[in-house]
């Protein structure tokens, strides 16, 4: 096989310049070990704003002209995404559907092979096409980082404990926990400005009062004992090990995917959890599919249902040395499974089935 033979074209959800952290994970991560393997990855569209929607037009001619022997497409969908990936197909060259958290059966039967981050996300597709659907996760980022547990082995347990909870959103509630315990501090990172400005507070603090806390399964997070922080790829980490636990606590209520009996909630990935599990920190979290394989309960990690189950949990890691025993257990668990060389063995795989014409199946 030449080395126009490898070239692959790289269709992005978002903008190479300041990705969005799917684009950086499941995509740009990747070009290097990609490279490592003889495989010259190349982006082919990016659009100057994140967009799952975008216009494609042209981009088949452009792919065939860059020599381009397979397409991938990370999470597009929509009219022209199609229209293009069967120019594709006609051109002889063919494509690869990345995707995280949708179910697209239409994209997945217009494309010779699709890449899911979890199994649970695959089932839920149609049968006769599950066959065509491959598991390749998002990678850990950050594997020489890990919590420095030994500062604190076999000390008494502290009168507060720190939680830290992530999130890609302006979280105004905590959902299933509700108000926090008197002897917890959260800080939540998400979505937030990075210096507020005293009206800017104020407006904030005014939301947050004029929402609902009667809604069943959320608290605002107007208790005390809260922060909130901005996210930053690289700060995030320092946010991560300044603290003693992590939690995922999600609204479990159902709210189904358009036209689906599965909740949006339910197919997300495993990246939350697996960027704190690397780390060494132990973490409780709630019931998401994707979790269930990879926690053991009590053993590398927590899953908590109710309110009480939450509680329960937390008390649980007040000890200092079942915390270091949960975290380096969960770092164990998850640090290979999930580590970016195995995902790209996992997606160079495809490709290489792919470009060597055979029918996949997974």
């Amino acid at each position: 096989m030449s080395h126009t033979d490898k070239r692959i074209g790289f269709v992005l959800l978002s903008n190479s310049a300041c990705p969005l952290p799917s684009t950086r994970i499941a995509v740009l991560n990747l070009f290097p070990l990609l490279r490592a393997a003889g495989y010259d990855p190349e982006i082919v569209f990016e659009p100057a704003s994140a967009t799952e929607t975008p216009e494609l037009a042209g981009l088949a001619e452009r792919a065939k002209a860059r020599g381009c022997s397979l397409v991938f497409f990370q999470k597009v969908h929509g009219a022209s995404v199609l229209a293009e990936m069967r120019k594709l197909r006609g051109l002889g060259i063919r494509t690869v559907y990345g995707v995280c958290d949708r179910i697209d059966d239409e994209i997945v039967r217009a494309t010779d092979a699709t890449t899911i981050v979890t199994e649970f996300l695959r089932q839920q597709h149609a049968s006769e096409l599950r066959e065509r659907i491959h598991i390749v996760h998002d990678g850990i980022e950050r594997p020489d980082i890990c919590h420095p547990h030994d500062s604190d082995a076999g000390s008494t347990p502290a009168s507060r404990l720190r939680a830290v909870l992530v999130t890609s959103s302006t979280l105004e509630t905590i959902p299933v926990i509700g108000r926090l315990p008197r002897d917890l501090d959260l800080t939540v990172v998400g979505r937030y400005p990075e210096s507020p400005s005293l009206k800017q507070a104020i407006r904030g603090h005014l939301k947050r009062a004029l929402l609902q806390p009667s809604q069943p399964g959320l608290g605002t997070l107007r208790s005390a004992g809260f922060q909130t922080r901005a996210w930053h790829p690289e700060r995030v980490y320092a946010d991560l090990l300044d603290t003693d636990i992590g939690i995922i606590p999600v609204d479990t209520r159902f709210d189904p995917l358009p036209g689906r009996e599965v909740s949006y909630w339910e197919v997300k990935s495993e990246n939350r959890l697996t960027l704190k599990m690397a780390l060494g920190l132990p973490v409780i979290a709630s019931p998401v599919p994707a979790y269930l394989d990879i926690v053991e309960q009590g053993v590398n990690g927590y899953i908590a249902r109710t309110r009480a189950e939450w509680l329960d949990a937390i008390d649980a890691l007040r000890s200092p040395e079942h915390r270091r025993q949960i975290g380096l257990a969960a770092r164990r668990t998850v640090l290979e499974r999930f580590s970016m060389e195995a995902q790209a063995r996992k997606l160079i795989g495809v490709f290489e089935k792919l470009l060597a014409g055979a029918e996949l199946t997974a």
